[in-house]
């Protein structure tokens, strides 16, 4: 078998290749070698491939992966070749103090002086991405889920290893509960996933803010009221379908390239201001939406530090709880898996285009512009 193959590489700002780059080795006992059946392109590889990020060139993306196994290293003892597994995009090490506590995004052993590792994204650990032919997953038998074989449920499988478990994990983060009322700002497939699972866990009402047609479509789709930025300040929007009242929860599905109305102006703040202001006091707010300690393209001198202004006075006034940070998907995707098998859960409704590999570089700048309704890549090598 030739010791190279093809993968994403980043090339600098709005510019990738597609590369041929050494094919990975077991390095370790614990090793598995996975050729890819699927990975995915993410809202994450953007802020990288506009260059919002230090990733330097040469990274090969790709964090959400799924494949069948090649070949294992001697002690892997849970799965064997020809095993279907999706990857969590956290790599962690399973028996560290946060890993035992089911927070493997912070795992202390995979990516020393940064809490958590993942494939193929920025400080994120030496873990090459899977946007490629294949990839290596370390601590296997912890970090690859078994999938029933065959191909079915290829799509909805496929986004376990990130987007499901992490708009899942947004809910979660809210303080969520059933009957309860929640906004989602954000359409992406992040946004949608969470107002997804809002109403696969007994939401009474969601509220899902974007200025995309397409976006809103889809939310409104799954039973979901759409609420156009374009058209107002979002919390007074919805405060006004509501009579005047406030949700209980509200999701941070966008992160620190948040826009004004108008979609041309970056306003880091912007949708954490939207959540104080339409939440209940004694409400909850979960930020699964990612912030970063540097942006080399922040709009101003003190978001480039990662310091982003909101009004803490009023998120105190209003006794707001807050949950943040990147998603531990080992938490949650088991289950997830098993809802997709049963019928309950069809997440892949997010999916827009499936792909080959050599396709990358289109959709990438296709998915960049949110042009031709991408919404979410499927890469297929």
């Amino acid at each position: 078998m030739s010791n190279k193959m093809r993968a994403v590489v980043y090339d600098g700002p709005f510019k990738v290749s597609i590369g041929e780059v050494e094919r990975p080795k077991i390095l370790h006992p614990n090793d598995v070698l996975v050729k890819i059946t699927t990975s995915c392109i993410c809202g994450s590889d953007l802020h990288m491939y506009e260059g919002r990020t230090a990733a330097e060139k040469g990274i090969v993306f790709g964090h959400e992966n799924m494949g069948i196994v090649e070949e294992c290293g001697e002690g892997v003892s849970l799965l064997k070749k020809g095993d279907r597994v999706v990857m969590p995009f956290n790599v962690a090490c399973g028996h560290c103090q946060n890993c035992e506590e089911q927070r493997s995004a912070f795992c202390t052993n995979v990516n020393p002086g940064f809490a958590g590792g993942a494939y193929g994204y920025v400080a994120m650990g030496p873990y090459p991405g899977g946007q490629a032919e294949y990839v290596r997953v370390p601590f296997a038998d912890f970090n690859a889920l078994k999938l029933p074989k065959g191909k079915q449920n290829e799509e909805d499988f496929a986004l376990l290893a990130d987007i499901f478990p992490t708009g899942w994990h947004g809910v979660e983060l809210s303080g969520f509960k059933p009957g309860e009322s929640i906004a989602v700002f954000g359409a992406g497939p992040v946004g949608l996933m969470a107002a997804y699972s809002a109403k696969l866990r007994g939401a009474s009402e969601v509220y899902v803010v974007d200025r995309v047609p397409e976006r809103l479509q889809k939310a409104e789709s799954i039973g979901c009221v759409p609420v156009d930025l374009s058209k107002g300040n979002p919390a007074e929007q919805i405060k006004a379908l509501r009579g005047g009242k406030e949700v209980d929860r509200g999701v941070d599905a966008v992160g620190y390239q948040a826009v004004t109305a108008d979609g041309k102006t970056e306003q880091p703040n912007a949708v954490l201001e939207g959540l104080i202001a339409v939440v209940r006091p004694t409400g909850g707010l979960g930020i699964p939406g990612l912030y970063v300690p540097k942006d080399p393209g922040a709009p101003d001198s003190n978001s480039a530090k990662g310091y982003i202004t909101f009004p803490f006075g009023k998120l105190f006034e209003k006794g707001l709880t807050v949950g943040t940070g990147q998603c531990n998907v080992k938490k949650y995707n088991r289950y997830l898996r098993d809802m997709i098998i049963s019928g309950t859960a069809k997440p892949s409704f997010v999916v827009s285009h499936n792909v080959t590999l050599n396709e990358a570089v289109d959709a990438y700048d296709k998915f960049d512009k949110r042009v031709d309704g991408y919404t979410k890549v499927l890469l297929h090598p």
